[in-house]
């Protein structure tokens, strides 16, 4: 049996989100597996590096899955972008170590958020930015987010209240710009809690126009309440840029 590590890309406008579920044929998981098994013949299981949710983007999604017979790399990739829609691409298939898996295996992740606070968004990446018009503290913006860098428990920062795991995770970097009405936030970090990116992205943008203050984004860190964290942003904005290993 081998083990294959594909790295892949796609606009999640469209989708259900990376996860197979039994309610929908219209998910990232989902599609590659059908398509993987009229190539290969087998069922097969791909285990993608983290389950990004309805509407979230990738431009370097990492996935690992098995194969009875032995396929060539180039042959996987070109017949899977051959089947699949002009939203969902495979740049890269290879060969991989018998015991990697792209979930268990993944060691950082870069996260980028971005908003547009113009009145209305460019009309060739509308898809992947959430337009909110409004004028930004770019300085205020960067001072709260250096306080999220490091060790925390961001239990504040998830919408998953009564999950029984820890909590704590590392964020390694969180680098703000501003430029031409678009506000970029790109994080990188050991893991990331469920809605995680799209909550302190919301609680930066509030900070940035004023409705919050460092101080709110200190006590919402230390009170562990999400309801001291700010608002939960829409998918459209957040893409996976990269998995790290």
């Amino acid at each position: 049996m081998q083990n294959y590590k594909m790295i892949l890309e796609y606009e999640g406008t469209r989708y259900n989100g990376w996860q197979r579920q039994g309610n929908t044929d219209n998910t990232i998981q989902g599609i590659l597996e059908r398509k993987l098994g009229e190539i290969s013949g087998e069922a097969v299981e791909i285990n993608g590096s983290g389950r990004t949710d309805a509407g979230v983007h990738a431009a370097g999604q990492c996935a690992s899955f098995r194969l009875e017979t032995e396929l060539n790399c180039d042959f996987i990739k070109n017949e899977l972008n051959k089947r699949l829609n002009r939203d969902i691409r495979i740049l890269r298939v290879e060969q991989a170590h018998p015991r990697f898996h792209a979930r268990l295996n993944a060691k950082a992740k870069t996260y980028v958020y971005r908003i547009c606070t113009a009145d209305k968004a460019p009309v060739f990446t509308r898809h992947f930015t959430y337009l909110y018009p409004c004028k930004i503290d770019i300085e205020a913006v960067g001072r709260a987010a250096d306080m999220l860098v490091g060790e925390h428990d961001f239990r504040a920062f998830t919408s998953n209240h009564r999950t029984k795991k820890s909590t704590v995770r590392t964020i390694y970097s969180i680098d703000t710009e501003y430029s031409d009405d678009i506000l970029t936030i790109r994080f990188t970090g050991n893991g990331f809690l469920y809605n995680m990116v799209r909550i302190i992205s919301g609680s930066l943008l509030m900070v940035g126009t004023g409705e919050m203050n460092t101080e709110d984004i200190a006590l919402a860190l230390n009170s562990q309440d999400r309801k001291k964290a700010g608002v939960t942003l829409p998918s459209s904005g957040l893409m996976l840029e990269k998995v790290y290993y």
